[in-house]
């Protein structure tokens, strides 16, 4: 009887063990069927939705390498390439695509958004089909790798869903000229369009060195031959294509990029904006500021130099990603470290601070001269109450009369800073009240979103 019972005994823990196993074979397959269909494995979040995070955002994960003979979609499709992709962290065409999709308004169109990553996964995000484009590090060249791989990937998109008819492929920046004239005729054979943003002067930019320069003047140029539409975001820029690419006769269009026109969610008296006050040692409205990327052509020595030549007892603010090898040149050329006005504060991300920031800023400096539409010139005026700003032509097509101004002749930005610390309040009101106007009326991201849905389904 007793051996009876161990038999028993015996057969239940075998049994128990290879429910186990069984158990643990089947969660295996489970991870490896997920691990197959979503590259990553995702979060299952209640209703079974799988998620992953994606720049500090949890985003609904679609299957990988998905395929649908069946495929049927009478909305238009837009393909958009060259941008780091969405959720934006950072970037001027980053934050363009978010609100792209963000603000869409008409549901007859599909958003297709290319992301630099590291796996292949595909997710949902603004209603957008999102997808990552792995790209080896080959250092410089990676960006202009990221585009061809990305660009191939939405033909072969295309190609796969017989569907999809008259595909729109829009192409951020013009780095892949050399390359362009291949996709242009697999495109043509989809029977769809290619649409470009030149950005800006790309080939002006200091920071390269002459070889690089004449690849993006090269790059350029053929872009623009092979566009069927080039969509700029300047009228300085499409000027500019116009003039020097005649020969092409290029079709050209003007939407500018858009501007948030909201307040900052932060009050004044907000722990998160006192205490940055507080470990910055600034004062609200008592301090110009400047955001921007730490680049000669974004003129930081002129800026500086002049702000150290004025009489100003207020404090000079950068909010901006420093390298060491630009900062210790301006240390060399300027001496700013001795002259406690000057202020590099690092970096900052978040978003409602960042604005917060700018509105409680006395005065903000914009010396950008390379380029079209700068996002950080709009929030800039969105936000701040008075701006000086650097005379070219870009930044007088934005802000008009809303704004001071100043150039490079020496003593004239010191002079300027010194005119704006004398103005009255009343003074600094009326050039705010102009350049919320002129936002709101031209740059908001509301408009301009409706201005690019035109030009999809036109």
């Amino acid at each position: 009887m007793i051996s009876c019972a161990k038999n028993k005994l015996g057969q239940i823990k075998t049994t128990a063990v290879r429910r186990e196993l069984r158990e643990r074979e089947f969660s295996h397959l489970i991870l490896r069927e997920l691990l197959r269909r979503f590259a990553v494995l995702p979060k299952i979040r209640e209703g079974g939705v799988p998620v992953v995070e994606i720049n500090g955002k949890e985003v609904r994960a679609l299957a990988r390498n998905k395929k649908n003979p069946n495929y049927a979609s009478a909305k238009k499709q837009v393909f958009i390439i060259g941008s780091k992709g969405i959720p934006a962290a950072y970037g001027g065409f980053e934050t363009f695509v978010e609100k792209l999709t963000e603000f869409q308004k008409s549901e007859n169109i599909r958003y297709h958004v290319a992301r630099m990553g590291e796996d292949d996964c595909r997710y949902e995000y603004n209603e957008a089909k999102c997808f990552n484009v792995k790209v080896p590090d080959i250092g410089p060249a990676k960006a202009i790798l990221y585009d061809v791989l990305a660009l191939k990937r939405c033909i072969d998109y295309c190609n796969a869903r017989s569907a999809i008819k008259n595909p729109i492929f829009y192409v951020l920046a013009c780095r892949i000229g050399p390359f362009i004239g291949h996709f242009k005729r697999q495109i043509q054979k989809l029977g769809g369009t290619l649409y470009i943003n030149p950005d800006g002067h790309e080939w002006l930019r200091s920071k390269w060195c002459a070889p690089v320069r004449w690849y993006w003047k090269y790059s350029e140029r053929l872009m623009v031959k092979h566009a069927d539409l080039l969509i700029c975001d300047s009228k300085n820029i499409e000027k500019y294509i116009q003039n020097d690419y005649a020969r092409y006769n290029p079709r050209t269009t003007f939407i500018a990029y858009g501007a948030d026109i909201n307040p900052s969610k932060l009050a004044d008296d907000d722990s998160k904006f006192q205490e940055y006050l507080q470990e910055k040692q600034l004062s609200p409205k008592e301090y110009y500021l400047v955001v921007g990327r730490f680049v000669p052509e974004n003129n930081f020595e002129t800026m500086i130099r002049e702000f150290m030549r004025s009489k100003t007892g207020k404090s000079f603010a950068l909010v901006t990603n420093v390298n060491d090898a630009f900062l210790n040149e301006l240390k060399k050329k300027t001496g700013f470290h001795k002259d406690p006005r000057i202020k590099f504060v690092g970096t900052v991300y978040d978003q409602e601070l960042l604005k917060k920031i700018r509105e409680q800023a006395y005065g903000y400096f914009h010396g950008h001269e390379v380029g079209g539409t700068n996002p950080s010139l709009l929030e800039a005026l969105a936000s701040t109450d008075l701006n000086l700003l650097l005379d070219v032509g870009f930044n007088q097509e934005v802000a008009g009369n809303a704004a001071l101004y100043w150039n490079k002749t020496p003593g004239n930005l010191a002079k300027a800073i010194e005119t704006a610390d004398s103005l009255t309040e009343s003074e600094i009101n009326s050039l705010a009240n102009s350049s919320s106007e002129r936002i709101t009326k031209a740059y908001s991201w509301d408009k301009i979103v409706s201005d690019y849905e035109r030009v999809w389904l036109r």
